[in-house]
């Protein structure tokens, strides 16, 4: 195992945390000060390099923030834990921006600092397993039985140009299977062109899917190559193919049939050397039963059927699709990976996920953006998963989750569509990040009709602290709600709020929320 190194220019701590960390078992090395230990890491190899940093704050020459700056620089992944004297706390939260694992108040409890320690050790083991099975897999993300059937299936169609009709609910990632289908054929050379036929005004998506003649009506100043053209020699993705209406049925039915379509406004038949994969979220027997849709178009394009799980039966995904999807956030953003307790990873697994894949890709980054440390426990954790809705009272004042101020990322769940593409199948293929949620316009008296229905309830239980429950309580959430907004930096939350710094050091620790 590599060593922990140890960066304080005061001797005495040195050789307690060395003393401690070798009872543990856990190998030490030790610096007096950050220049010494960017030199030391710069002739280091990767095996004598650090498994983790633990560095005093206030040092000769460059300070620990200083230093913790130039590691994160050249080693982002490297979990770095700040020592610091109580009057050093405005810092040591500030370090949190810097990418610190977690700040050690001096003078510290011995074996709670090895218990910090050797929690970071452990972080970093994982997230190290965690990256060699996604460096050794770059294009799986899911080793569910139920996933690796669908891998299985996609590598038996990969020389195959037959009609694929993918069913799953939305979210679970229909139109990258798609893509890796394309990826993985004869006709991985030619486009992948994808069209949405719910999305799509029924007046528009003829000429979307079949191009026009100039002059075919008002607006068609010239002429247009429709969707079929566009994929010519490649893959036509027709997603939610259960809303198409029932006239384009035909035409698609005729096209798949001989394999030749007319613009709209035309007279010559185009011929469409294209391989159609469709997908959606509905039962098509039954809306053939309803007679919306028709029976021999059904026929036409369920060849092969790929049924894609849902996340809740694949829940063992969870915690490998949740450290790529931190990761992909954190790159999106410019800012250091968060990483993800046990205990929290344990939550999500558990949860039921009605968005899907798309729906954890959008807590993900939520996270990433809200989440007030390094380590993303279950207290960061949205109300959702914590199991109670966020206008409920309880998910107002009594829980230490998300800020109420902000709809959580499970609250809204985008439908599916022709950009339903959340990274199941890796290789560049992810999402983009999704767009911020606003509250409705009526979400701001939520949380005052919440916080009258508890304070009415504690009225009639007989309580007669009622003003200093509910105090507390709300002071408790704006405070975490101000740090989460300025990412735990004390001074521009008591800013933000309108108190003193030195007011909201003082609530804090009489709300033990140190």
């Amino acid at each position: 195992m590599k060593p922990i190194w140890i960066v304080d220019d005061d001797q005495s701590i040195r050789f307690v945390l060395e003393k401690a960390l070798l009872r543990e078992n856990l190998p030490t090395r030790s610096f007096t000060n950050a220049q010494d230990v960017l030199k030391a890491l710069t002739d280091a190899t990767e095996a004598e390099g650090p498994q983790i940093l633990v560095s005093d704050i206030r040092m000769p020459g460059a300070s620990g923030l200083d230093l913790l700056e130039k590691v994160k620089e050249r080693y982002p992944g490297l979990p770095v834990i700040i020592m610091t004297a109580f009057s050093d706390l405005d810092s040591a939260v500030s370090a949190f921006q810097g990418g610190a694992f977690e700040y050690l108040p001096k003078p510290f409890d011995l074996p709670k600092a090895v218990e910090l320690i050797r929690r970071a050790v452990e972080e970093s083991q994982r997230e190290e397993v965690a990256e060699e099975r996604m460096s050794a897999a770059p294009e799986m993300l899911g080793q569910a039985p139920a996933m690796q059937d669908v891998f299985r299936a996609i590598g038996r169609l990969s020389q195959s140009n037959v009609t694929v009709l993918i069913t799953g609910e939305s979210g679970s990632g229909k139109e990258l299977v798609a893509r890796a289908l394309h990826k993985h054929s004869p006709r991985a050379g030619g486009p992948f062109v994808a069209i949405n036929t719910a999305a799509i005004p029924k007046d528009l998506l003829e000429s979307e899917l079949f191009g026009h003649e100039r002059g075919a009506f008002t607006g068609a100043q010239t002429m247009r190559r429709g969707r079929f053209e566009q994929a010519e020699g490649g893959t036509l993705f027709l997603d939610e193919i259960g809303d198409m209406p029932f006239d384009l049925q035909t035409r698609l039915l005729r096209v798949l049939s001989d394999g030749h379509f007319y613009r709209v406004g035309g007279h010559s038949a185009v011929k469409a050397n294209v391989r159609v994969i469709a997908a959606t979220h509905q039962n098509l027997e039954q809306r053939v039963k309803e007679g919306v849709f028709r029976e021999d178009l059904f026929h036409r394009l369920n060849v092969i059927r790929l049924r894609l799980p849902a996340l809740r039966e694949r829940r063992e995904d969870v915690p490998m699709l949740t450290r790529f999807f931190l990761q992909q956030s954190a790159k999106q953003l410019g800012v250091e990976p968060k990483r993800i307790s046990e205990p929290a990873l344990k939550l999500l697994s558990n949860f039921d996920f009605p968005g899907n894949v798309r729906q954890l890709e959008n807590l993900c980054h939520w996270l990433t953006v809200m989440a007030p440390a390094q380590v993303i426990e279950v207290k960061d954790l949205p109300p959702e998963v914590l199991g109670g809705p966020a206008a409920t009272a309880d998910a107002l004042v009594g829980m230490e989750a998300a800020p109420v101020s902000l709809l959580s990322p499970m609250a809204a769940v985008p439908t599916a569509g022709a950009d339903d593409h959340p990274p199941l199948v890796n290789g560049g293929m992810h999402a983009p990040p999704p767009t911020p949620m606003v509250a409705p316009a009526d979400a701001a008296h939520d949380w005052e009709h919440a916080l009258q229905a508890e304070a009415m309830a504690l009225l009639e239980a007989g309580r007669t602290d009622v003003w200093d429950v509910l105090t507390r309580r709300f002071e408790t959430r704006l405070i975490q709600t101000a740090l989460a907004s300025t990412r735990g930096r004390r001074i521009e939350a008591a800013h933000k709020l309108g108190i003193g710094r030195n007011t909201i050091t003082r609530k804090i620790q009489e709300l033990g929320m140190e």
